[in-house]
């Protein structure tokens, strides 16, 4: 595997669907741990604009989105810690606004341990089903995406959310690049 400089593996140029698909979100993934490394908890609470998202907020939306799409959905699993007992119609926001009570290392560690847990579950549907696996909790008309489409979904959303990250590791310190 090659890394770039900044730490994120290269997608390889040709490989099997599968393969391709967890690379680059392993690259985006890389990609967010990049914009987000090294910041004090100021950095990480700067926002651009009269937008409210933080590169904190990022770290936490985007450990319940592996959490979410992964644990809960796909394998159908119940959502781990803290996304257990959060009262959702008090605060549709919760997982954004998580941000401001943990410490950086805390949100780093949140945002870790949701990735390793989704690898590990992505992996064993893998072996169960293959990318044509359905996931275990349907969306509640009765549809039930693959984990093709979820795979592909998390790489949509990192990559969204990279954009976003850009610019506030930019407002937040002036490093910028890609």
């Amino acid at each position: 595997m090659t890394l770039d400089p900044h730490g994120r593996p290269e997608p390889p140029l040709a490989a099997d669907e599968a393969t391709m698909l967890l690379a680059y979100l392993d690259y985006h993934r890389a990609t967010l741990d990049w914009k987000t490394r090294g910041l004090d908890p100021a950095g990480l609470a700067t926002t651009v604009g009269r937008s409210t998202m933080t590169l904190g907020g990022l770290l936490a939306h985007l450990a319940y989105v592996e959490d979410s799409w992964i644990t809960w959905r796909l394998r159908g699993e119940p959502a781990p810690e803290p996304w257990t007992d959060v009262d959702w119609e008090a605060d549709i926001d919760y997982d954004w606004h998580l941000s401001r009570t943990l410490r950086p290392a805390q949100l780093r560690e949140l945002w870790d341990t949701s990735v390793q847990r989704s690898r590990a579950a992505v992996e064993l549907a893998l072996a169960e089903d293959g990318l044509d696996a359905p996931v275990r909790r349907p969306w509640s008309d009765g549809r039930a995406p693959t984990l093709r489409w979820v795979l592909v979904h998390l790489v949509e959303e990192y990559a969204r959310h990279n954009g976003h990250a850009d610019l506030l590791r930019e407002q937040a310190d002036g490093q910028v690049g890609e």
